[in-house]
């Protein structure tokens, strides 16, 4: 049963013994309070020191103390301070919940003797950077501008690039302590309607203290993602990418303190997606999307394709004898390639914990004396080292970094599995992992579309980077109310 809400009261003292409860003012010195005599009536102001920016918070008290100056005892208090306090964005609410939430969020909140309802003005001054270039995501050419920790930032960002009367940006609050904004971004005449409100009945569900770790604690709830390590939402911090999927009629999911946008529903292959590809001509967009391809497809298949080879030599044509080790050396090449494969994941692990001036230094270590003194003294061979780096740079290649993670695992397993059953475990476990995708949906999106289920026309686009004037229909996996772009 929901809690019922208090409403504001005509007794100002009420209001502040409440506040001082709820709040802990006096206690907590960031919320800040002060009270004011106007018309000879008591207006009391709050705020979180932090949140607000105190410019405008000191002009507001200067508004509102000029009117002693200019009107009579008489004149009515509540018109005044709604005339008096300059700001573009001012609410009126009428429950303390109300105004104790927007409190917390970083508003200043007015209460005047006698009145059933407070002001809300919105002064918010976050702490956080500038847009910048996101590391994950850099091109050659294109903008230079990223999301930030911001969320009203964010919704700018995006505004500036979709100036239609038809954007929508919901806001919600998601998490009983927390209370973390979450805003929800879609074309009204082309998102899916029903997907809009599955998305928005899922985070009504949201039962939890708080999503500290915000759009990762929101994307479990909203895909039940279980034990499978596939990444079933695409994350993006480029507004230009944001973008182009909501004209193509997905939903972009923003939480409030992170820069990474969601968006819903995607599929395998808008993981291999790049800006990059579309900053460039369609051939050399479609050349490096092809080049891409072969490098995911080697992160996840050289290893365990090479193993097999080397286990059962037969296997290779007359001029290939070459591949496979000259010597064997002392350690089984199984536990030189889980070794190796391992090895280069502590080294990731370590460049993210390493100040940057030191990575540098950590890499060039990791390359001329680790590996280099493991192959002399016989732990690993020469070409146990070739292929694990070439299957390590594929997965630098891939442009999600869920992705490449989830391939790694993948390849792995594959690995394990040929050492044991040989040519029948490499075919089955390719086989178990082609079905794996194809059994794995996104929000009701099957995960292998357009390959599974079939669409000649989406598979075209998948190939080969089409020019835009060209591209005129959006992808029917979205379900778009509008299916043809505009012209």
């Amino acid at each position: 049963m929901a809690k019922k809400k208090q409403a504001i009261n005509r007794s100002i003292e009420k209001n502040q013994e409440f506040l001082k409860t709820k709040l802990g003012i006096g206690v907590s010195f960031d919320v800040g309070f002060r009270e004011l005599t106007i018309l000879k009536k008591k207006v009391q102001l709050y705020y979180v020191t932090g949140l607000v920016d105190t410019q405008y918070v000191i002009e507001v008290i200067k508004k509102l103390i000029s009117v002693n100056d200019n009107e009579n005892v008489h004149s009515d208090l509540y018109d005044e301070i709604n005339n008096r306090i300059v700001h573009q964005q001012v609410e009126k609410k009428k429950t303390m919940d109300e105004a104790v939430d927007q409190l917390l969020s970083g508003l200043l909140v007015v209460f005047a003797e006698g009145e059933e309802e407070c002001f809300i003005v919105d002064v918010r001054s976050y702490p956080g950077r500038q847009p910048q270039e996101p590391d994950t995501e850099k091109v050659v050419r294109g903008s230079r501008d990223g999301y930030t920790e911001n969320i009203v930032e964010n919704t700018a960002l995006t505004r500036r690039r979709i100036r239609d009367e038809r954007l929508r940006n919901e806001m919600m609050q998601v998490g009983e302590r927390s209370k973390t904004d979450v805003c929800i971004c879609y074309l009204q005449d082309v998102a899916d309607q029903n997907l809009v409100d599955l998305l928005k009945n899922e985070l009504d569900q949201i039962d939890v203290d708080g999503i500290s770790m915000a759009d990762k604690t929101i994307e479990e709830f909203l895909v039940h993602q279980g034990i499978n390590p596939y990444p079933l939402v695409r994350y993006t911090e480029r507004p230009d990418v944001a973008a182009t999927h909501l004209f193509e009629g997905h939903v972009i999911i923003m939480v409030d303190t992170s820069p990474s946008m969601i968006i819903t529903p995607t599929t395998y292959f808008h993981h291999v997606q790049h800006a990059e590809e579309y900053r460039e001509s369609p051939s050399v967009g479609t050349f490096v999307r092809w080049i891409r391809f072969v490098g995911i497809f080697a992160s996840l298949f050289l290893l365990p394709l090479w193993m097999l080879l080397v286990l059962d030599p037969s296997l290779l044509p007359e001029k290939l004898q070459f591949i496979g080790p000259n010597e064997t050396g002392n350690v089984p090449i199984i536990v030189q390639i889980l070794l190796a494969d391992i090895g280069i994941e502590f080294l990731r692990m370590a460049a993210i914990h390493t100040p940057t001036p030191l990575s540098t230094a950590m890499g060039l270590i990791a390359a001329v004396l680790i590996g280099q003194i493991a192959i002399e003294v016989g732990l690993f061979s020469a070409e146990v080292i070739l292929y694990v780096s070439i299957a390590a740079i594929g997965s630098f290649a891939t442009p999600s970094y869920e992705l490449s993670v989830a391939n790694k695992m993948m390849r792995i397993l594959l690995v394990i599995i040929t050492f044991i059953f040989q040519i029948k475990g490499f075919v089955i476990g390719s086989t178990a992992y082609i079905l794996l995708l194809a059994a794995t949906r996104s929000l009701q999106t099957p995960y292998l579309w357009p390959f599974i289920p079939f669409n000649d026309k989406a598979i075209w686009q998948i190939l080969f980077r089409v020019a835009v004037p060209l591209s005129k229909t959006r992808p029917s996996i979205v379900k778009p109310q509008n299916n043809r772009k505009q012209t």
